[in-house]
């Protein structure tokens, strides 16, 4: 599941995720497209946040990169 895919099946905006979390919108849009990734710290907010796991958010994002080295 990619952090785009988790948030917009949780039905949250990148902003609402923000605020949560007390960070910037583009903190956010930047996880979402790949060129950072949140901090361990955040990692369990966000997954509960989502209503997922930190390892559905952390296995399928890798499996992507994976798939884009290739």
């Amino acid at each position: 599941m990619s952090f785009l895919s988790a948030r917009t099946n949780a039905g949250l905006s990148q902003a609402k995720v923000a605020r949560e979390l007390g960070i910037t919108d583009a903190a956010v849009c930047l996880w979402e497209t790949g060129k950072t990734r949140p901090r361990a710290s955040l990692l369990v907010k966000l997954a509960a946040l989502y209503g997922c796991t930190v390892d559905e958010l952390l296995r399928e994002d890798n499996a992507a990169h994976r798939k884009e080295a290739t």
